[in-house]
């Protein structure tokens, strides 16, 4: 529908990670505006709304009310909403939200100079897609605007970055985001949230925290006999902004240096150098029962005496509590 825009990103801001049921509530009710929902665990959603503005009569803006107003009502969670022609600006436009401003809805009109206007000043790592290395590399070569980005030539672009990437960051500089929003029916999860005292600098104290939170979810799932197909990292920065990652794991698991290795592996690729982190979440996603998965055998005696300890472990848990046992590094959060 040209020049009306029509994608929501919605991010819901409950108190900590969202409960597994609110968030799927929260879904639902997405679902009464538009079937057009594409889940984004742990806290957020896209939404097509094309096909009910004129069943509501009323612009994509006012259905993000519409949104806001029900998700409040029933189930006091808040939400920031970007509206926009395509995904990328519509999260874009949701991050945009000044700090200290929960509940806001921002729209990008789907208009060239609006969107070129939006987008002009923003740093590379604004595009979502753009990690920290490619917006270094980029800024190395002079490009450290969205703007400079979209004025660059493409062959330029290809030359810093390569062919497939130059292509991709030459149309996200210029607004385009050919990805559509699809349906998707969310994996069961579980979650869970460690909250600095103090915004946190030390890269040492937040890799204590994601170990902290594998330990506990590696037991959560071991103990309620299930495995995890994904791992999901988010990261909240003390201007109220986030940044998710997933990691899909070699094979389906409950085993906790595997999700610890897995969560700091997605913390170390965000190239967090000089980050203000207010809190950092883990979420293991596409849970299945653990009886219904086959193990990749190893001949590896390290890995099979670390998977007897754990057992070793579990067991001492189930008998003198969670506390009985926890690994070297582990954050106190007493």
């Amino acid at each position: 529908m040209g020049g009306v825009a029509h994608v929501l990103y919605v991010r819901f801001q409950g108190e900590g990670v969202l409960a597994e049921d609110v968030y799927q509530g929260l879904l639902a009710l997405l679902g009464e505006v538009t079937p057009v929902v594409e889940a984004l665990p742990p806290d957020a959603a896209l939404a097509d709304v094309r096909g009910a503005l004129r069943y509501f009569g009323r612009d994509a803006a006012g259905l993000a009310e519409i949104v806001r107003v029900r998700a409040l009502a029933r189930y006091g969670v808040d939400c920031t909403v970007g509206v926009a022609a395509n995904p990328m600006l519509a999260r874009m436009a949701a991050h945009d939200s000044p700090p200290n401003t929960p509940g806001t809805v921002r729209t990008v009109p789907d208009d060239p100079d609006a969107v070129a206007g939006f987008l002009a000043r923003k740093p590379p790592i604004a595009l979502p897609g753009v990690g920290a290395a490619t917006a270094r590399a980029l800024c190395a070569y002079g490009l450290d605007s969205t703007e400079r980005i979209a004025a660059a030539p493409l062959s330029t672009l290809q030359r810093i970055l390569g062919a497939a990437a130059a292509r991709r960051v030459h149309a996200w500089a210029h607004g385009i985001d050919p990805a559509p929003v699809t349906p998707n029916a969310p994996a069961r999860a579980m979650g869970a949230e460690h909250r600095f005292d103090r915004d946190e600098l030390d890269p040492v104290r937040r890799r204590r925290a994601l170990l902290t939170l594998a330990d506990e979810l590696g037991i959560r799932l071991r103990t309620s006999g299930q495995i995890a197909a994904r791992l999901s990292l988010t990261v909240r920065y003390a201007d109220r902004s986030s940044t998710t990652r997933s990691r899909t794991l070699t094979e389906p698991t409950g085993h906790t240096p595997v999700l610890t290795a897995t969560a700091y592996a997605l913390h170390d690729a965000l190239g967090l150098q000089r980050a203000r982190v207010r809190s950092v979440s883990l979420r293991a996603e596409g849970l299945m029962s653990a009886e219904l998965a086959s193990h990749q055998l190893s001949f590896d005696a390290a890995e099979d005496k670390a998977r007897r300890a754990e057992a070793a472990a579990d067991r001492a848990r189930a008998r003198f509590g969670v506390s009985a046992v926890r690994p070297a590094g582990f954050l106190d959060v007493a």
